[in-house]
């Protein structure tokens, strides 16, 4: 049966990166049909965050009342229904209305899931199911690309499919409720004590220093990404299309390695993870910094340091329970995620704003601001739980 469950919330994290891709791919087509400016997609993205962000604070609250499994549903039903509200948009304004719902269900899945596989299942899960979101943010853009070029189909087929998917997942996770109210060892994983509440989590010891270090890493991971392409052409010359294939190493680096960290991530540990991935980031920093005068380390570099980031994520929220206790878990991850979000949101369009006034070549030492930040916390988190211990 828990073989079960976990085929099930692995297809859940598909449904988690299958809609992520999906805006990017289409916007393109998507503005010129709707009579929209190019810069409007960060509008909707800036809804989907700021719905995610509070969602994710609430996610404590939310999965106490629902159970983790019920969270999940509901969440991603609550998705599926924002994915088809896209396909039949007619205007911009229709797009900003369902990303309302759709940052919701996000941002509370997520909370739910990760809480619940830190609680219940080994590293090396977290690891595997967190390569399995990129494997859906990997699918969907194909599914997009097939519907703009297949004669009579379009975006608006694109959403519907996604959101089809999604109905499916979410009947499977319906149906799949009373797996979730066992846990592992056979007790009850749905109770669990009155709810921490924000004010009494951020008082915990080492929590700021978490939730910092969540912060870093997700702005140092979300720039690399948003930036790297753009890195490549205006720094190093590259051909826009030459750079956009290379460009996405980052990407693919972060998602092979995940595939990698599974096999190592029990016998190794959250704590050596995390410091073995802090090693692969800032080497891929140097590389792409190194004044060689060709792209070529660059692009070396950028490979590297999406190695690099694999294991953070998966380690610093399968380490919750363990460095706060199981009672403060959920509460945690939820405030975990709403930095992750802030993070990857609020930074990467700080850089475009330095890249355009000052110079794109202070991409490598903007990672390396918030590589630091993040492992300097990562390590005092340590020192803290240590000194608790002793």
């Amino acid at each position: 049966m828990i073989s079960l469950l976990i085929a099930i919330i692995y297809l859940a994290f598909i449904s988690l990166g299958l809609p992520d891709s999906l805006l990017g791919s289409a916007w393109p087509v998507m503005r010129l049909e709707l009579g929209a400016d190019l810069s409007l997609a960060g509008i909707v993205t800036m809804i989907i965050s700021g719905g995610t962000i509070l969602s994710s604070l609430a996610s404590e609250r939310i999965t106490h009342k629902m159970g983790a499994g019920l969270t999940t549903a509901v969440s991603v039903a609550l998705t599926a229904a924002a994915l088809f509200g896209f396909s039949t948009a007619s205007a911009f304004w229709h797009l900003c209305l369902w990303a309302i719902p759709y940052g919701l269900g996000a941002g509370a899945v997520d909370a739910a899931l990760n809480n619940y596989v830190a609680l219940h299942f080994a590293a090396r899960h977290m690891s595997w199911l967190h390569c399995f979101w990129g494997v859906g943010a990997s699918v969907s853009p194909y599914i997009m690309q097939y519907c703009l070029t297949a004669d009579h189909l379009g975006w608006q087929d694109g959403y519907l499919t996604v959101s089809l998917l999604q109905v499916v997942l979410t009947v499977c996770i319906f149906l799949s409720l009373p797996l979730w109210k066992k846990s592992v060892s056979g007790g009850d994983s749905e109770k669990s004590a009155a709810p921490v509440g924000l004010k009494a989590a951020l008082a915990i010891p080492g929590v700021p220093c978490v939730l910092l270090s969540f912060f870093g890493y997700c702005a140092m991971e979300a720039t690399s990404m948003y930036w790297a392409c753009s890195y490549l052409v205006e720094y190093h010359g590259l051909e826009a299309e030459r750079a956009a294939g290379l460009g996405s190493l980052v990407y693919l680096g972060l998602t092979f390695g995940r595939f990698l960290c599974g096999f190592i991530a029990d016998p190794v540990g959250d704590k050596r993870l995390i410091r073995i991935g802090s090693a692969g980031i800032f080497a891929g920093i140097v590389l792409i910094a190194l004044p060689t005068g060709t792209w070529v380390t660059a692009v070396l570099g950028l490979a590297v340091l999406g190695i690099g980031c694999a294991p953070i994520y998966p380690s610093i929220i399968h380490s919750t329970p363990a460095n706060f206790g199981a009672e403060n878990s959920q509460a945690i991850v939820g405030i975990q995620m709403a930095s992750a979000y802030t993070g990857s949101t609020l930074i990467p369009p700080v850089f475009g704003f330095l890249a355009q006034y000052i110079h794109i070549g202070l991409y490598p030492w903007y990672l390396a601001l918030f590589a630091v930040l993040m492992f300097w916390m990562s390590e005092k988190l340590n020192r803290m739980m240590a000194e608790k211990q002793n």
